[in-house]
């Protein structure tokens, strides 16, 4: 097996599009000939578009597109202009008069970051699937990761700078790869080692304190934590994309096989602060076994996970766990 990028594997188009003054995006991943999706949601505050339709149920058996975005579910308006793109290509589900593209949406919270009042629209929308011709998506501080951040239970006083993260791997003709804008709630743990790359700082700013280890020690102290003003202010949403064929009910099983990436890499994850979601995308034919790709898709999101946090830079008044790294020795 090998690592590859992201934009080796087949019939995928990604494309990011951003306003850093704002501190918002989103991030788009196009299948014109039609992607079997699923998706499991595991947070307790997501904004979401279509999702009905990755179902086993439903009748629609493909998307065109998944897009990611920034803005809170003010982000959702963001689809309308990948519709519009998709459209004037004649992609999507043939109803006799048109074709309707079958966009799925997931929005993380990014609001306390930039200017909260301009959000991913359907022209930003647009412009990731006009930048998405290309193929040459950038990881880190762009798209859906612009107004990323981590390690936020105790404010954004002492959080951390995220971004976008892309892996991808080969194994003989199976390729899996994953997109993933991590805005959690929890701190960042490298797949590897489990350390804390990236999270909360300690009231000295001279360390990481440990997300997890602080809940346990409030609740020892029988602290009251102040949720209320945290709800829906985090979620981590992320694609696994595979070339192997699938049906629906199969891909909902990956997706849900991939949240094990981020549960080796996140944590706090799945909470009730949180929307994480991952889709699990089927863009090819080649024969493969179903949980082999679970397992694969676990891994390369978990390692997206950490490229996010890698490749995130300095910005909004927020240290990535890169510099932060760098100065405490941490």
């Amino acid at each position: 097996m090998k690592e590859i990028q992201i934009n080796e594997i087949e019939n995928i188009r990604i494309g990011n599009a951003q306003n850093l003054e704002a501190g918002t995006g989103c991030t788009v991943i196009i299948c014109e000939r039609g992607a079997v999706t699923g998706l499991d949601v595991r947070g307790g505050g997501p904004a979401s578009r279509e999702s009905e339709i990755t179902k086993p149920l439903a009748a629609a058996q493909f998307v065109n597109a998944v897009l990611l975005s920034g803005g809170s579910a003010f982000g959702l308006d963001a689809a309308g202009g990948v519709m519009r793109y998709l459209e004037k290509k004649d992609v999507g589900f043939d109803v006799g008069v048109t074709k309707v593209p079958l966009v799925c949406e997931s929005c993380l919270f990014d609001l306390t970051v930039g200017d909260k009042d301009v959000r991913p629209d359907a022209a930003m929308g647009e412009q990731a699937c006009r930048n998405a011709e290309t193929n040459c998506p950038e990881q880190g501080c762009v798209g859906a990761g612009t107004g990323a951040s981590v390690g936020k239970f105790l404010g954004m006083d002492r959080a951390m700078k995220s971004g976008l993260g892309f892996y991808a791997v080969q194994a003989g003709e199976l390729k899996v790869g994953a997109v993933v804008a991590v805005n959690a709630c929890g701190d960042i743990f490298d797949y590897d080692t489990r350390r804390i790359i990236a999270g909360m700082m300690n009231e000295s700013g001279t360390g990481f304190a440990d997300s997890e280890a602080t809940l346990c020690r409030m609740a020892e102290q029988q602290t009251q934590m102040q949720m209320t003003s945290r709800l829906m202010q985090n979620t981590t949403i992320g694609a696994v994309i595979t070339n192997a064929r699938f049906d629906k009910a199969q891909m909902n099983k990956i997706a849900s096989m991939a949240h094990n990436g981020y549960a080796r890499t996140i944590g706090p994850v799945h909470t009730t602060m949180d929307g994480d979601s991952i889709y699990a995308m089927s863009v090819g034919d080649v024969e493969a076994d179903m949980d082999l790709v679970g397992t694969l898709a676990a891994s390369v999101m978990g390692r997206a996970v950490n490229r996010a946090a890698q490749n995130a830079s300095d910005g909004y008044g927020l240290i990535s766990g890169s510099t932060f790294r760098r100065r405490t020795g941490s």
